[in-house]
C-alpha cells in the first residue's frame, strides 16, 4: 500500500512565515460530455443495442402480394470500465499545517473525477477512425468513421457507406462535406434525410470555422460573391481535441448524433471519507463506473486532414 502523506513532505505548510499558499486555482475546461451524446442510466453490467433494417420499395401488384424481407443490422453491446482513485494524509500533518489547502480533498478528487470523464468523453472523436474501441464491441467491426462501412442486406456500399475523408479544413471542404453527408444511405442502400447542421471543431480551427458560419458574403473572395454557407453551421469547438490532432474536424447531424453517441453512468462518481482508526491516516477516494459507445455512425463526417 502506498504510503501516506506526511509532515515531513510538506514541511514548508508547517511555518507561517510564508506570504501565501495556495491550491486550485486553474479552472478546468469545460464539460461537453452532455452537449456531445445522449447520457443514459444504467443497472447492468453491459448495455446492449441492436438495430433492425429497413424494408424495400413496394413491387408492383401482379395477383398475388409479394413478402418484403427485413435484414437485421448490427448488435452493439457497450461495458463500462471501473475508475477509483484516492489520497491519504497523516493526521499529524493535517493538523500541524498552518494554511487552508488540502482541507477539502472530496473536492479535489471530484474535480479528477470530472477531467477523467471528460477525456473519456473525447476519445469517440479523438481516436474515432480506429476500430480498437474502448467499451464498445460492435457486430460491424470497422472505425466510427470509416470508407469501410457495410450492410447486411446485400446491396452495394459503393455509395453513401462512407464518413471518412482527408480534406483540410476550408469552405470548399465544408462545401462538399455537406453534400456527402445528404448522400449518406440506409442499410438496403436508399437515400435518407441527413441534415448536416453542426461543425465539431478544435479550438485551433473555431476562428476559421466561425468566418465560414458567419460571413455574409465575400468570404476569401474580392467579387464579394454570396456566402451560401451562413448559417447553416452551429460551431462546437472541442478544446480537447487540440490534444489530439488541431487539424481533424467533423461535421454532424446534431440531432442524430444526440441519438447514436450514448453516454452510459453505471455508477456517477462517489466520494467516501475515513480514518483508519489503527494509524489516524485520513483516506479520501472517489469511485466511479462509465463508458460511452456509438449505434450508428450515419450522424457524422470526419476528416483525418
Amino acid at each position: 500500500m502506498p504510503n501516506p502523506l506526511t509532515s515531513q513532505q510538506f514541511v514548508r505548510l508547517l511555518d507561517k512565515r510564508l506570504r501565501e499558499v495556495s491550491e486550485g486555482v486553474f479552472k478546468d475546461l469545460p464539460s461537453m460530455i452532455d452537449t456531445i451524446y445522449r447520457v443514459l442510466p444504467s443497472e447492468g453490467a453491459f448495455e446492449e443495442f441492436y438495430e433492425v433494417g429497413s424494408l424495400p420499395d413496394v413491387p408492383e401488384f401482379n395477383g398475388k402480394i409479394s413478402y418484403l424481407s427485413i435484414a437485421p443490422g448490427f448488435y452493439t453491446k457497450i461495458e463500462p470500465k471501473e475508475y477509483a482513485g484516492g489520497t491519504m494524509f497523516t493526521r499529524k500533518l493535517l493538523d500541524d499545517k498552518k494554511y487552508a489547502v488540502l482541507d477539502d480533498r472530496t473536492a479535489g478528487l471530484a474535480e479528477s473525477a470530472h477531467r477523467t470523464r471528460e477525456k473519456i468523453g473525447v476519445r469517440p472523436f479523438a481516436y474515432g477512425f480506429s476500430a480498437a474501441f474502448d467499451y464498445m464491441q460492435s457486430e460491424e467491426g470497422v472505425a466510427l468513421f470509416s470508407s469501410a462501412h457495410t450492410t447486411k442486406a446485400g446491396v452495394s456500399t459503393s455509395s453513401g457507406f462512407s464518413n471518412a475523408g482527408t480534406s483540410a479544413f476550408n469552405k470548399t471542404s465544408v462545401a462538399a462535406t455537406r453534400l456527402l453527408m445528404r448522400k449518406f444511405r440506409n442499410d438496403i442502400g436508399e437515400r435518407i434525410v441527413i441534415e448536416p447542421d453542426t461543425l465539431i471543431v478544435p479550438d485551433n480551427l473555431a476562428d476559421q470555422a466561425e468566418e465560414i458560419a458567419k460571413t455574409d458574403k465575400g468570404l476569401y473572395s474580392a467579387e464579394g460573391t454570396v456566402n451560401v454557407q451562413k448559417g447553416r453551421f452551429k460551431i462546437i469547438p472541442y478544446l480537447r481535441l487540440d490534444d489530439y490532432s488541431t487539424t481533424r474536424w467533423f461535421m454532424v447531424d446534431y440531432k442524430l448524433m444526440k441519438r447514436f453517441l450514448v453516454w452510459i453512468d453505471r455508477i456517477k462518481p462517489e466520494p467516501n471519507n475515513t480514518i483508519d482508526f489503527e494509524t489516524f491516516v485520513v483516506k479520501h477516494s472517489v469511485y466511479f463506473r462509465t463508458g460511452n459507445g456509438h449505434l450508428n455512425w450515419r450522424f457524422g463526417f470526419g476528416h483525418n486532414a
